[in-house]
């Protein structure tokens, strides 16, 4: 059974930094691109970011680039995403998934 468990989201200011973690199991984690993908309150899923195989090619939305920054970490079968700079549009939930599995989310909430 795979699960996918994210962490590491919270309240910030805007302007400020979080590093949200997923942990994978159930799954052969380096044979997975991986994805962040993400929620706002009251609108649909929004793609972040994805994450070839071996962490050597990573794509950004628009909303994301020069901002954030996915990684993993194959031997420990862990998924990342720094997030600096964060604003209030970043405000939503936060889902790690290959595309056919998914995590519960985490809450990302930028505010003063």
């Amino acid at each position: 059974q795979v699960q996918l468990v994210e962490s590491g989201g919270g309240l910030v200011q805007p302007g400020g930094s979080l590093r949200l973690s997923c942990a994978a199991s159930g799954l052969t984690f380096s044979s997975y691109w991986m994805y962040w993908v993400r929620q706002a309150p009251g609108k649909g899923l929004e793609w972040v970011s994805l994450i070839d195989t071996s962490g050597g090619s990573t794509y950004y939305a628009d909303s994301a680039k020069g901002r954030f920054t996915i990684s993993r970490d194959n031997a420990k079968n862990l998924l990342y995403l720094e997030m600096n700079s964060l604003q209030s549009e970043d405000t939503a939930v936060y889902y790690c998934t290959t595309m056919a599995d998914w995590g519960q989310g985490i809450q990302v909430t930028v505010s003063s």
